[in-house]
């Protein structure tokens, strides 16, 4: 039975989406879901509030940085640009979307961190870590790798990501070695702190029997029997600086939850309110996450929350996956459908989406995306149930110039308060299909009811019966704009100006509106609401998708397969290319890879350029090179050396620098 509304203040979170990459359709299936939990809740009455924000931290993003040869700071600001404008372009409307690399998180997560070292819940040990000595750097997380001390399987650093799938702590790991360079780790002494989690065993164990949780969510409460000590630091440069200790940094998964305390701070702030009334208070908060998060939110996220005297959250609601095709959705094996490549940029409505993540299947189950399924989905439910019931009525009263005066039946009105009753019962419940296929049924009985009264007949001789007929289905088309607006907003706003409303004030109405009479008004000339989807189209995509999976197979083969995005002449004419003659080099220490070049490019004085090439090339071997360089990218730091601009090189032999075939002097342009 649902709780809501409720008396106290909600506050609703998403796990934060990594600033590592691209969106795809698996991120949505967290958030499209919440924020039709937060619609609703708001039309209900609900004070709510909804922020998120990415995670900006952790060793993947200082890989892909350093593989990019940027600073992790641009990497991560690229990619936080991207997923704000993908949930802008989805309506996932966050009163506040931050940054785990705002000052604010730092701050609330060094304020954390002493609060539980105070509470005596944080120790220092030393403790074995594994060290290369080839690359002179420590291997954290992800630049390490071995046999997992549980199940015997290959693993990286921070977990048995292909076997157990147990989390593993700084120095379990058996037989290390680097990622980077493939060499066999050494061990070194060194000291991390650690959260004493075990100590929180009985507190989980009664917090999850009152947790308010989606189903799968229930083994959580296996874990809380055995609990092991949590390290939190790391060694690396990256991230939220451990109070008192510059040399290491706080653990992601320390920072990035308290990334929700933050951007709620942040959020409260902006409006002159107090963030404690949250997460200091009597509050409901409400964490939408995916599946593979559970253990954190479940177990470290409460444990420490407890430790530092901070609000426990209400519920963690945990959804399915997404799988593409029947298989398990992944990047490399080309089982991943891309939001902006494969959805947006072919001129899909977003609300088509959020309807099929919404509607498909139980929030805890997986989501099975085909694009047959797809279209499937989209023409008989938006186009042929929805769509056609809203288009039909308001057509037909546009094309025969009628006003629509009446009552309301008690028939309509007992089929419109079943929806809404579905919505109330069930928003509580984390049940969206059931929300959705409540509205599918109400556009059904539209349809059968325009049918069976044939306004159509009755114009002819009974107009005072037809107007009220056409009055009954108008109210239908209301009600089905109110309720469906939590899934599909955009669409709903169009219905809303059909009907002769400002689309802009349905966000405003409330829940129980749906039962409210219509009043006439003037209405505009409707416009197609869904447009159905063609076979020719979605060949088009499938055939996309295929030859993904194919050029994946073919590298799982060993076949060198290369894709080529296409860029215009426009496009190309804006990068700045010039001959540029080395003047002096040196390597970057603790780098393998890094050489810092003081390059000529015909401006007076040299450039600092940093590049990725000290594995093939000597700083005797670069000085007095004439080479071809990017002078126009964007000024980066890498590993704390300032770079402005890109050496070219071909991909063959690690890296072979580009030069011209004739003498060029620095300056001359390429083109």
């Amino acid at each position: 039975m649902s709780e809501f509304p409720s008396d106290k203040p909600v506050l609703v979170t998403c796990g934060l989406p990594y600033a590592n990459g691209a969106a795809h359709i698996g991120h949505l299936r967290t958030y499209i879901p919440a924020d039709m939990f937060v619609r609703t809740l708001r039309m209900m009455g609900q004070n709510t509030t909804f922020v998120c924000g990415s995670d900006t931290h952790g060793t993947p993003i200082v890989v892909n940085a350093e593989e990019q040869g940027i600073a992790p700071g641009e990497l991560v600001k690229k990619y936080h640009q991207v997923f704000e404008k993908t949930f802008k372009n989805f309506e996932i409307d966050f009163n506040h979307y931050g940054s785990t690399d705002d000052i604010e998180n730092h701050e609330r997560t060094r304020s954390i961190v002493k609060d539980l070292q105070n509470n005596g819940f944080v120790y220092p040990k030393k403790i074995k870590v594994a060290y290369c000595g080839h690359c002179q750097r420590g291997l954290p997380d992800r630049y390490v790798e071995g046999t997992c001390p549980y199940c015997g399987a290959l693993a990286r650093g921070d977990e048995c990501d292909i076997g157990c799938q147990k989390h593993l702590e700084p120095g379990d790991i058996l037989d290390p070695r680097c990622r980077i360079c493939g060499g066999k780790a050494e061990t070194r002494e060194k000291e991390h702190f650690f959260f004493k989690l075990s100590e929180f065993g009985p507190f989980l164990t009664d917090y999850l029997n009152h947790l308010h949780a989606t189903s799968n969510v229930n083994y959580a409460k296996e874990w809380a029997k055995d609990l092991k000590d949590w390290c939190i630091t790391r060694n690396l440069e990256w991230g939220v600086k451990y109070p008192g200790h510059e040399d290491l940094v706080v653990y992601v998964w320390v920072d990035a939850p308290i990334g929700y305390i933050a951007f709620t701070e942040e959020y409260m702030n902006s409006i002159g309110e107090d963030w404690k009334k949250i997460w200091k208070g009597d509050s409901r908060i409400i964490h939408f996450i995916g599946g593979d998060i559970i253990y954190h939110h479940c177990i470290f996220w409460p444990a420490m929350l407890k430790g530092a005297g901070y609000t426990l959250p209400y519920g963690v609601v945990a959804s399915g996956m997404i799988k593409v095709n029947d298989k398990k959705f992944s990047k490399s094996r080309g089982y991943i459908v891309w939001v902006e490549d494969d959805y947006l940029a072919h001129g899909f409505h977003p609300d088509l989406l959020r309807y099929y993540i919404l509607s498909y299947t139980s929030h805890t189950k997986d989501i099975n995306f085909s694009w047959k399924e797809f279209q499937t989905k989209v023409n008989k439910e938006l186009v042929g149930s929805f769509g056609n019931f809203v288009n039909r009525v308001l057509t037909f009263i546009e094309s025969k110039g009628l006003d629509v005066n009446g009552e309301m039946e008690p028939g309509v009105a007992e089929a419109i308060r079943t929806a809404l009753n579905v919505t109330k019962a069930e928003i509580g419940n984390y049940e969206f299909k059931k929300i959705c296929d409540s509205i599918i049924t109400l556009a059904d009985f539209g349809n059968t009811y325009f049918q069976g009264h044939e306004p159509w007949k009755l114009v002819k001789g009974d107009k005072a019966a037809c107007e009220n007929v056409l009055y009954n289905c108008v109210q239908i088309v209301k009600a089905l704009a109110i309720l469906s607006w939590p899934a599909m907003p955009a669409k709903a706003e169009e219905i809303w100006a059909m009907l002769g409303y400002d689309k802009a004030s349905l966000s405003n109405v409330p829940l129980e509106d749906a039962l409210l009479p219509y009043v006439n008004t003037q209405r505009p000339k409707p416009a197609i609401l869904f447009s159905k989807l063609e076979d020719k189209k979605i060949d088009e995509m499938e055939k996309i998708l295929n030859e993904r999976v194919a050029v994946a197979e073919a590298r799982a083969g060993g076949k060198k397969v290369e894709e080529v995005p296409q860029v215009s002449v426009e496009e190309f004419q804006k990068i700045q290319i010039r001959v540029g003659r080395v003047v002096s080099s040196e390597r970057i220490k603790g780098s393998k890879k890094l050489l810092k070049n003081m390059i000529d490019v015909g401006e007076g004085n040299p450039r600092q350029i940093v590049s990725g090439i000290a594995e093939q090339y000597t700083p005797e071997e670069m000085v007095g090179k004439t080479v071809v360089v990017i002078t126009n990218l964007k000024p980066a730091k890498i590993m704390g050396v300032e770079s402005f601009g890109m050496v070219m090189a071909a991909d063959s032999n690690g890296a072979t620098l580009l030069t011209p075939e004739k003498p060029s002097e620095p300056g001359t342009k390429v083109r």
